[in-house]
């Protein structure tokens, strides 16, 4: 398959000119300035609120001015993650996609699928003039990566639908019609830096190559934290050397399993080939613990230049001990289905100056009180460690709605596109459905998308083939929205 044969052309040349334009989190302008124009270009009414969410409305098609209004909605920003040896600007730089079989990738980086794709169906149904609908509204948020910001901004009235579409979901076949609510939870140490001693090899640490991923989706998947895995290995270095840490940068995004980390240390002359010879050790037992989910982990010891200073030992003993100790990954499952109820996951350890470590993780439950425990044990662990720690106020799940009407077009209308039922369920991530339910609480939700998989990861991949297929649905759902009573 070539890029000429993609099907729907309609949505993969609209998810091209997304890509165009570059959209980090909290940094939206440009995309913001690209919806605004395009609305305006096909004559839509168009308008934008104060946190820089954009709506576009359409009118019904000829016949059915009579019909409920429906949103779909997808979020404008995207998460910017490349591999280290890729050369790339996400402020300024164009995606570059490539196909590989019945996928779609970024060369070294994050796709932009999630959600790229879903505004760029958006933009499709917005300038297609042969689709049925009636009164049509797309809202296209900014920052649901890093913040749910125009998610939380979004105020009522801005949008009048009595029905909403999420397009953020990553499994062609499934309808999500719940989700679960988060928080942050950040841990800061303080240290006076201490000056080293003569006679030491410095080194550098470093885990690479996981295959990361979603930290609320794939949370459940057995794949190991680049974060994890290093303080593992300090933890017990500590207890077997004289070791300083001078240096530690580990994980990234919040939302996004750590797939590298890196730490500079440094031991006695004497210890040079002792650690080296332990490193070599704990790598191989890593890898086999997870020869099924990282095949491609790799360990690194490298020589490095000498610091002059580290983190005040008592301080870096503290910091690795509760790094060690700290909970990560799926704490407890729902009682009543096979979804994972609550969830934590230590998503960067990050040394941010001189005298300053910096320590985030983030907390997801269906469960609110269960959340709350969540986040408590994290910080219980960083307290006792000596640690300052803040936990954000968060954001709230979405309750399934048992008589939902645009669930059961969704439902019958999949069924006769491909003649077998969609899975209905929930996900164990946030969707901005949840806040939306907060302001505008008769709004009746699903969330479906294509499949992609990777995501939050420069291995983010979209299949093509469910492009198409979510589509279809899509029209036929746009197609059998009810009258209005």
């Amino acid at each position: 398959m070539n890029k000429n044969d993609l099907k729907p052309a309609c949505v993969f040349d609209c998810f091209a000119q997304v890509n165009r334009v570059p959209r980090p989190s909290k940094k939206e302008g440009k995309m913001i300035e690209f919806l605004m124009d395009f609305g305006k270009k096909l004559g839509l009414e168009t308008k934008k609120d104060e946190c820089g969410n954009v709506l576009i409305r359409k009118p019904a098609t000829p016949g059915m001015e009579n019909r409920r209004t429906i949103v779909l909605q997808s979020h404008m920003d995207m998460v910017c993650e490349k591999n280290n040896d890729v050369d790339f600007d996400f402020e300024k730089d164009a995606i570059r996609t490539r196909i590989d079989g019945d996928w779609m990738r970024a060369e070294g980086t994050t796709l932009g699928a999630d959600d790229g794709i879903g505004v760029a169906m958006q933009m499709a149904v917005l300038q297609a003039t042969d689709i049925e609908h009636g009164p049509l509204e797309c809202l296209f948020t900014v920052d649901e990566e890093t913040g749910l910001t125009g998610a939380f901004g979004l105020q009522p009235g801005f949008m009048s639908g009595d029905y909403l579409l999420n397009l953020d979901s990553e499994d062609e076949g499934q309808l999500y019609v719940s989700c679960a609510g988060g928080a942050r939870t950040t841990a800061e140490f303080t240290y006076e830096p201490t000056a080293l001693p003569e006679g030491l090899f410095f080194f550098e640490l470093k885990v690479k190559g996981l295959t990361g991923g979603h930290s609320g989706d794939d949370i459940e998947k057995k794949r190991a934290n680049a974060n994890k895995l290093l303080a593992r290995f300090l933890y017990t270095a500590r207890q077997k050397y004289d070791l300083y840490l001078c240096d530690i940068q580990a994980g990234g995004l919040h939302n996004a399993i750590p797939r590298e980390a890196a730490a500079v240390c440094a031991v006695p002359m004497k210890d040079k080939e002792s650690i080296r010879v332990d490193w070599n050790l704990f790598a191989a037992d890593v890898e086999e613990e997870y020869s099924v989910t990282e095949t491609g982990i790799r360990f690194l010891l490298e020589s490095t230049d000498a610091w002059d200073k580290a983190v005040e030992p008592q301080v870096a003993a503290r910091l690795i001990a509760a790094l060690q100790a700290v909970y990560n990954g799926v704490f407890a499952m729902c009682q009543d289905i096979d979804l994972v109820e609550t969830s934590t996951n230590l998503a960067s350890v990050r040394r941010v100056e001189d005298g300053k470590i910096l320590i985030q993780t983030s907390q997801r439950s269906s469960i609110l009180s269960a959340r709350h425990n969540m986040s408590n044990t994290v910080k219980a662990v960083f307290e006792l460690a000596g640690a300052t720690v803040d936990v954000g106020d968060g954001y709230p799940g979405w309750k399934m709605n048992p008589k939902s009407e645009l669930l059961r077009v969704a439902v019958d209308t999949y069924k006769e596109l491909f003649s077998r039922e969609p899975e209905v369920k929930g996900i164990h991530a946030g969707l901005e459905c949840g806040l939306f339910s907060e302001k505008y609480p008769d709004l009746d939700m699903v969330s479906c998308g294509p499949t992609l998989r990777g995501v939050h990861s420069p291995d983010e991949r979209l299949l093509i083939p469910t492009v198409q297929m979510v589509w279809d649905h899509l029209l036929a759902i746009l197609k059998n929205i009810p009258a209005k009573a």
